[in-house]
């Protein structure tokens, strides 16, 4: 697996639903048929040839924003909270996977054979109009109809992009026929190394695990397209990176994985890896940073987190966390955790959960806001 916030999860995720496809397509209604996270993410086993993360390994800008084909899958992963010029609120999500299907670089006779598949997922929550729009689309990386580049560094599927047109800066550019987004992304704090120095271990066997690096403040602006009514926006996004080869653990399941950005500066990832009775996995893990950027890794047992509310989706039947208190003793954090809207499932190929999220401070701290992700519901619901 690996990337427990999320992202990681959809990467191997998808790209076993990808295996197959050639031509793109958006995302089919709810299936019961879909995949059980911890199943697709164990099957099928790596081939031998591709990398493994098994040591810290320093990172290197720009080449380390582009992608790393020795190994078999990775993500570009954006979120964000948004506001228009009114203040209305809204929160996006724009991902990017790229999966090899082979581990062999040969070059291929034909240029319709390529040994990457990639997915992208595109998303907007509009709490105040009660909508959530998403689409998801998978590509064969031939053709330049879609892939990822060293220079510059970039991933792409069609037309949805993201690309680093800066050191620290990214634009961010997709569409649909109801709906766009086009963001200018800028770090405003250092990269931050998850894990040992960058390698995080997702479980107990050596290389299950992945190379991770986070954004976790980049301030955001753009325009955002509903319908017919394009709106100025600015915001908070936060980028995930991460390449591997591993998967999950046979008794994890999936995870809950929060990204929160406080307005005193501050910010915390922690994604909970869980196992099939609910308990929580010894290789959970996270990270808090300060305003001053300093960081402070985060192990499970320096987080309680816990359920105050549930929501049952009418879509899947998954029963998921609708609102939790989490609290981070040493970093003097203690929170409750509310959806923006109810209902930010994903329902297609995948079912999952994830979107916005605000955040409102028990002890006098800093309210904020975040991303949550939720995998691993829909297959037991199932």
């Amino acid at each position: 697996m690996n990337r427990p916030r999320a992202p990681v999860l959809l990467v191997a995720l998808a790209a076993a639903a990808l295996l197959a496809r050639v031509a793109w397509r958006e995302a089919a209604p709810p299936a019961t048929t879909a995949p059980a996270v911890g199943r697709v993410l164990g099957e099928p086993a790596p081939d031998p040839g591709f990398a493994r993360a098994r040591t810290p390994r320093g990172f290197a800008f720009p080449a380390d924003h582009g992608p790393h084909p020795d190994f078999r899958t990775e993500w570009w992963y954006f979120t964000g909270n948004l506001a228009d010029r009114r203040g209305r609120p809204y929160g996006f999500q724009l991902t990017f996977f790229r999966h090899a299907l082979t581990a062999d670089r040969t070059p291929w006779a034909s240029a319709w054979r390529n040994r990457d598949v990639m997915l992208a997922h595109f998303a907007v929550s509009d709490p105040e109009g009660g909508r959530f729009l998403h689409r998801a689309r998978t590509q064969r990386a031939a053709l330049g109809l879609a892939g990822a580049s060293a220079a510059p560094p970039a991933a792409w599927l069609r037309d949805w992009r993201c690309e680093l047109v800066a050191p620290d800066e990214w634009t961010l550019h997709a569409e649909d026929e109801a709906y766009a987004l086009e963001l200018r992304v800028r770090a405003v704090k250092p990269l931050v190394a998850q894990g040992d120095r960058g390698l995080s271990q997702k479980s107990a066997e050596p290389g299950n695990a992945s190379y991770y690096y986070s954004g976790t403040r980049l301030e955001a602006t753009g325009e955002l397209r509903i319908g017919g009514t394009r709106l100025p926006v600015h915001g908070t996004a936060w980028l995930d990176r991460e390449w591997s080869t591993s998967a999950l653990g046979p008794e994890q399941t999936g995870w809950d994985w929060f990204a929160l950005q406080f307005a005193d500066g501050a910010e915390l990832m922690f994604y909970q890896l869980r196992h099939a009775d609910g308990s929580s996995d010894a290789h959970s893990a996270g990270v808090y940073v300060d305003a001053a950027g300093t960081v402070q890794p985060l192990a499970r047992e320096d987080v309680a987190i816990g359920v105050d509310a549930r929501w049952k989706s009418p879509h899947s039947g998954a029963d998921y966390p609708a609102r939790w208190r989490l609290a981070v003793p040493r970093a003097g954090l203690d929170v409750e955790i509310a959806p923006r809207l109810a209902d930010q499932e994903w329902t297609g190929t995948l079912v999952y959960w994830e979107g916005a999220v605000t955040v409102r401070p028990l002890n006098g701290r800093a309210p904020g806001v975040g991303y949550v992700e939720l995998t691993g519901y829909g297959a037991r619901a199932r």
